[in-house]
């Protein structure tokens, strides 16, 4: 199906959003990771803070390797941020170690669609794996049965990116509200950290259309084959 001039007219436009939207977050990530900020603060100093207000003092700060690979889990209640986060004083590295944050003070407080994003992850993690290799099969075979199975599986995919969406707009909208609030950044650092967190935020909006605009395109092919 990646010989097939329909699909790379479905994928074409995506494609380029998401390397727009990654480039987005290179290049804001190393402008704003060249700016201190004024108070001083650390990546996980300013995670730290921010868990302590929220009463999550059993919630832990480590340093993990890689460059932007800084995640919450909620298994361990652990904060993972990567080294150009965890020690820098920048106003990018305190805002993602804020919205890392942000996403613990979401499950503490049973935000809605974070406690969504963790009841179907079972079922998208098993979608991700079979959906295409049953539509290859599916294609392949002639079954047009299986080829649907596929899809439907395909579409886990599509709800979770749909889901996880509004997840990480709200840990944002709180790491910025709570920066604000307890002054850990003035008004002009917050419009930086803004940037950063609006540019990760557009790489979400891109694995979302990605995943819609594939569906819509295994969808037609079966159609087509019926």
């Amino acid at each position: 199906m990646f010989f097939d001039p329909a699909y790379l007219l479905y994928m074409a436009p995506v494609l380029l959003l998401s390397l727009w939207a990654q480039f987005r977050v290179s290049s804001s990530f190393k402008k704003y990771s060249k700016v201190a900020s004024q108070k001083g603060m650390t990546g996980r100093e300013a995670a730290r803070l921010i868990l302590d207000q929220n009463g999550l003092s059993d919630v832990s700060v480590n340093q993990i390797g890689g460059n932007l690979t800084d995640h919450f889990d909620p298994r361990n209640n652990t904060i993972s941020l990567s080294a150009p986060v965890y020690d820098s004083t920048s106003i990018a590295a305190i805002g993602i170690a804020a919205h890392e944050a942000g996403h613990a003070v979401q499950h503490k407080t049973g935000y809605a669609f974070i406690k969504l994003r963790m009841a179907i992850i079972p079922i998208t993690s098993v979608g991700s794996k079979i959906a295409i290799p049953l539509i290859f099969i599916g294609i392949w075979l002639q079954m047009l049965q299986l080829f649907w199975i596929g899809i439907i599986a395909f579409g886990t995919v599509a709800l979770f990116q749909l889901v996880t969406l509004p997840v990480e707009f709200n840990a944002s909208h709180r790491a910025i509200a709570i920066l604000k609030s307890n002054q850990t950044l003035d008004q002009n650092e917050l419009k930086g950290a803004k940037r950063v967190l609006s540019a990760a935020a557009l790489t979400y909006v891109a694995a979302l259309l990605t995943a819609i605009v594939q569906l819509l395109y295994f969808i037609s092919r079966a159609n087509r084959r019926r």
